[in-house]
């Protein structure tokens, strides 16, 4: 898995959703159109694991959490950001999302939830904050921002 081939892969994702509100609406698209158990979301989900393999995803680490931005902002995926972090029994530093966030939640051991949401798609709107947060486990959490905006608060 190449950095080109995950933007390429995430595109698809990224096409389909391009222009509609971030809201639950999208979140209920989500899982209609990439279901955690179909075959789009296993490919995503299995590239997240050979690009971590690889070495250039999640590659930087703070407080116990693996992250790092894998796509800025950009044509190729319709204006999103992807980042990926992969979080175990931990919660991480609070921000906000200006645009929203949408999270692509891949368990890796036992039950983990992100932020009480199970394997699947979560949406948070825009001006949305929080405190993310892994808890039953082991678990990759993919971030698609619109242009990329993020806002970490103290």
């Amino acid at each position: 898995m190449t950095p080109e081939a995950f933007t390429s892969l995430v595109s698809r994702f990224t096409s389909a959703i391009q222009g509609m509100p971030l809201d639950a609406r999208l979140a209920e698209f989500l899982d209609g159109r990439f279901p955690a158990d179909g075959p789009d979301f296993q490919e995503l989900f299995a590239a997240c694991q050979a690009a971590v393999a690889a070495g250039w995803m999640c590659n930087r680490e703070a407080g116990g959490i693996r992250f790092g931005r894998v796509v800025k902002p950009g044509p190729a995926t319709h204006g999103y950001s992807v980042d990926v972090v992969e979080m175990a029994d931990c919660r991480g530093p609070h921000h906000r999302h200006p645009n929203g966030e949408i999270d692509m939640i891949m368990p890796l051991a036992g039950d983990a939830k992100f932020d009480g949401a199970p394997r699947g798609w979560f949406v948070y709107g825009p001006d949305s904050a929080h405190y993310p947060t892994v808890s039953g486990g082991r678990a990759y959490v993919l971030y698609l921002l619109p242009e990329g905006a993020i806002e970490f608060t103290k």
